[in-house]
């Protein structure tokens, strides 16, 4: 075989090997609960004092969004003392959490792994907002702003947690 040849095949091979170790098995489709009815008011006001009650206790100032699936507000309220900027933080969180059927702490994780697809469709890409589930069913959503974004999903996963269900 001359060079030319040798040097040719050596070479197709070393960048065969790369190729063939990329490929990979696709990734089982991720699944989210699916949606259900719409929680109620009083459901709503269960979420919401849980959440005031877990923020009360460690002495943190927020603003508690609940909404339907579709984002729609049911129910909000500003503890005394938060910044006003708080209100569009948890009602972002919680349609978020709602719109996409996930916590947004993965679109959290998202960014800071490096995809920043998640922020370009208006997502709210901060812990904080939680899925309010309900028979196996998301009813809602509870967004949570006002202290850190570690400190906002506290409360808000202590706010889904006294409706689920």
């Amino acid at each position: 075989m001359n060079r030319f040849a040798m040097l040719f095949a050596v070479t197709a091979l070393v960048l065969a090997v790369p190729a063939a170790a990329q490929t990979q098995t696709p990734a089982a489709p991720v699944t989210y609960p699916p949606y259900g009815r719409i929680i109620t008011l009083a459901e709503a006001k269960i979420a919401v004092a849980a959440a005031e009650a877990e923020a009360r206790k460690n002495g943190w100032n927020v603003v508690v969004i609940v909404v339907e699936p579709t984002g729609a507000l049911v129910a909000a309220e500003k503890m005394d003392g938060t910044q006003y900027g708080s209100i569009d933080v948890a009602t972002g969180k919680a349609e978020t959490a709602a719109r996409f059927r996930r916590p947004t702490l993965a679109f959290q994780q998202a960014v800071r792994d490096g995809n920043l697809n998640s922020i370009f469709t208006g997502a709210m890409a901060l812990e904080g907002g939680e899925l309010l589930i309900i028979d196996g069913q998301v009813v809602g959503a509870i967004g949570v702003s006002g202290a850190t974004a570690a400190q906002d999903g506290q409360i808000a996963r202590a706010g889904a947690a006294a409706v689920l269900k």
